[in-house]
């Protein structure tokens, strides 16, 4: 299998990739296999492997939650602009409307609605007037 040069203190090149969180390896017996010796300083990998899963599941759990408010904004948006474009075409109707009636009409109603104004004005001018004596 390996040849008898690599049976030194670099054991398959081991050396080269030791790990810096206690992980080493060392040689077994006249076999080819290699050991792997964890610290017990550095024996919680678990937990951190552990503690590393919840995070990416709770940060799943928030791409899920954005994805499921983004699709309901979008939605929101796209009925907003559906009753947005019927009310413009509703005023555009209104419009067309009103303005054949006033050429049908005349436009008399808007004389009658400036001599209103007209009248409202010198009734609160007078009104002015007088309260200041």
């Amino acid at each position: 299998m390996a040849s008898s040069s690599h049976r030194g203190g670099d054991f398959y090149g081991a050396a080269s990739h030791r790990s810096r969180d206690g992980l080493s390896t060392r040689p077994v017996g006249g076999s080819d296999e290699i050991q792997l010796r964890i610290d017990p300083m550095h024996g919680d990998l678990d937990d951190e492997i552990t503690g590393l899963r919840k995070q990416v599941k709770q940060l799943r759990n928030v791409a899920q939650e954005i994805e499921s408010e983004a699709k309901y904004q979008n939605d929101f948006i796209n009925q907003l602009q559906m009753t947005l474009i019927k009310a413009q075409a509703g005023v555009k109707n209104n419009m067309r409307r009103l303005n054949r009636s006033i050429i049908r009409e005349g436009s008399n109603h808007v004389m009658h609605v400036v001599l209103f104004a007209l009248f409202c004005f010198f009734v609160i001018y007078w009104l002015a007037k007088f309260s200041r004596r």
